[in-house]
């Protein structure tokens, strides 16, 4: 993963102790760079408008991740507002307390904050905010969760997402809100007509060649790929080949695939082990033409750096407090759980190859969904920990047992009329979903 950036102002005035305050910058300025951050920032403290215009304009040229506004001492809202105007990522700022001794306020930080929180709120402004000193371990897992959830909301500014054709009939879930995606998260929707894309997978089928690679790499994979119908394995390993290569040529970061029932009528051959390997390689795929759920598989592998997946939620035991996550044969091999083994398979429904089969590897899990129900998005969010349990149903299933009762899963995901995919991670990143949401200004919904 990257260095994220951030632009660091320590703004302060000069009739508060200015050298204690250019030691509380001091401070937090090590400790910024022992964390690993790559600071944009400019000589001294700012302390006056001009100061901080000259500040603006430098670090916006650079275009950070985030702005940090460090509180070293008091400051009234003018140069806040300035930095808040002229530089257009998400907005962090960060008060320090003083001992209380009786004597001078020296900083006086936290009223200064006050002041910026309600002229950027009367303003409309988005913001967050850290009171703590520098050594707090606390205010750096802060900063560290603004930064990655702030490089995430900037990468999806000018992500481009393939729609290979059209969402099957009665799958309202999957109709993409072309204006909503490009005027609330700059993402564009780039169509793609299903059928011109299939003969160009039949010219990759055709050269086998293209794929020889990917072959051999599945043959070390899966135990039985020599005993699956190679033609059709073969149409599912030229889909991937294609999927790839246009990926390259038009700068898509993932695509929304139609998967069926074109790619057994025409191709003979799933699409769904293509979809694994493409997940695999971090370019998201999605079926059912589902392009928020490519969206939302976009941002939790750029928060958890690894591959995600998306899933339908196709059963609940309420006395056991479990569900099951599944999907046909679409989830990234990274995922399978290392005790037990990994199949290729046929569609359960379409008897065709190329589907990836097996358990999701236990460990703690987050899920989430850009869900759109009533005309604007709000992110849905989820935790849980995937148990170690026998196959639930052919494909790619895991057992999770949720954070919260399953029987309250079952209720919102009905009663609020979510949509049928939601995507998955392994590992905790709740609270950079939960400050995404905010920077994004997404309301959030619990699952």
């Amino acid at each position: 993963m990257s260095k994220m950036t951030i632009g660091f102002v320590p703004i302060a005035r000069p009739t508060f102790d200015v050298e204690f305050a250019q030691n509380m910058t001091n401070r937090a300025r090590a400790r910024l760079a022992e964390a690993g951050f790559e600071l944009i920032e400019t000589d001294g403290l700012v302390m006056s408008l001009e100061d901080a215009q000259a500040a603006a304009a430098g670090i916006s040229a650079e275009s950070p991740d985030l702005l940090l506004v460090f509180h070293a001492s008091f400051a009234d809202s003018t140069m806040m507002m300035c930095l808040a105007e002229w530089v257009d990522c998400p907005l962090l700022m960060w008060a320090v307390p003083e001992e209380r001794t009786g004597a001078r306020l020296r900083l006086n930080s936290l009223c200064g904050l006050n002041l910026a929180a309600h002229a950027l709120t009367r303003k409309g402004y988005l913001y967050d905010y850290i009171y703590a000193l520098p050594e707090s371990d606390e205010a750096i897992e802060k900063i560290k969760t603004v930064a990655l959830a702030a490089s995430a909301g900037k990468k999806l500014q000018g992500t481009q997402i393939g729609r290979l054709g059209e969402n099957p009939t009665g799958f309202e879930t999957c109709i993409p809100n072309y204006d909503l995606l490009k005027n609330r998260l700059g993402v564009t929707v780039v169509q793609y007509d299903l059928m011109t894309f299939i003969d160009q997978v039949e010219q990759h089928r055709s050269s086998p060649g293209s794929f020889v690679e990917v072959a051999h790499k599945l043959e070390a994979q899966l135990e039985n790929y020599s005993e699956l119908d190679q033609t059709a394995t073969h149409g599912t390993l030229a889909t991937f080949v294609t999927l790839r290569e246009l990926a390259a040529k038009d700068k898509l970061s993932g695509f929304a695939v139609r998967c069926w029932p074109e790619f057994f009528t025409e191709m003979g051959c799933a699409a769904c082990g293509a979809m694994s390997l493409m997940n695999q390689d971090q370019i998201p795929c999605g079926c059912e033409a589902d392009v928020n759920g490519t969206i939302t598989h976009l941002i939790l592998q750029w928060v958890s750096g690894e591959p995600a997946f998306n899933s339908d939620i196709v059963d609940f035991d309420l006395g056991e407090n479990t569900a099951v996550l599944w999907h046909c044969g679409q989830a990234p091999l990274s995922m399978a759980d290392p005790a037990r083994p990994v199949r290729g398979t046929i569609h359960s429904n379409r008897k065709l190859p190329l589907l990836m089969e097996f358990t999701l590897k236990p460990g703690r899990v987050t899920l989430a969904r850009l869900s759109e129900t009533a005309g604007d998005f709000r992110l849905v969010i989820g935790s849980g920990e995937i148990i170690t349990a026998p196959p639930s149903f052919s494909g790619t299933s895991g057992v999770i047992r949720f954070d919260r009762p399953a029987k309250d899963v079952l209720d919102i995901l009905i009663r609020e009329g979510l949509e049928h995919h939601v995507a998955l991670a392994y590992g905790n990143h709740v609270s950079v979903l939960e400050t995404l949401a905010r920077q994004l200004d997404l309301p959030i919904l619990y699952l």
